[in-house]
């Protein structure tokens, strides 16, 4: 957790792949801890091609079954569903001309929001921006991605730093 913290987090992301990464990591993380995603990550990278985005809009229902047998993951129909679902919209949107970069981006402006949290109890769960972005999502075909979840796709791709004042990360 630390050298995720440390290390990843909070770092601006720009790369497609990644942020495919971390919009999957996060959306795996709904209602679980996430050292729980930390401890399945090289799995999940496994399974899903190192979030290779094409090759993950390729798989199907055949796939998500033989997913649901894999211990070594997260088992949620739902969530194996929606990062495929996911794959498939962002491929829609580079053959729109478009980009999850863009997409994520252009909601802060193309540059990260910096907040001076002092506590945790002060960063937020959700804001009204993550809210905006989630809708933004939504409606270009993304599933599972809430504004709770969004936020935390937000801070762990930079767009957002809530590191502490006084954090060393």
């Amino acid at each position: 957790m630390q050298a995720y913290h440390d290390k990843e987090w909070g770092r601006p992301e720009y790369d497609e792949q990644k942020l495919f990464e971390l919009m999957s990591l996060e959306l795996m993380q709904a209602g679980l801890s996430w050292q729980t995603v930390l401890n399945k990550r090289s799995a999940l990278r496994e399974v899903f091609y190192d979030f290779d985005i094409q090759k993950v809009s390729q798989m199907d229902q055949t796939d998500v079954t033989r997913l649901l047998q894999d211990e070594r993951i997260i088992r949620n129909r739902l969530k194996l569903e929606a990062i495929i679902n996911n794959a498939k919209v962002v491929c829609q949107l580079e053959q729109a001309g478009s980009s999850l970069d863009e997409l994520l981006w252009q909601i802060v402006d193309y540059e990260p929001c910096i907040n001076y949290f002092t506590k945790p109890e002060q960063v937020p769960a959700k804001t009204e921006t993550s809210l905006e972005l989630a809708k933004k999502l939504k409606k270009q075909g993304f599933r599972f991605l809430g504004p709770t979840t969004v936020y935390s796709l937000m801070q762990a791709a930079g767009l957002v730093n809530d590191h502490l004042v006084g954090c060393q990360a």
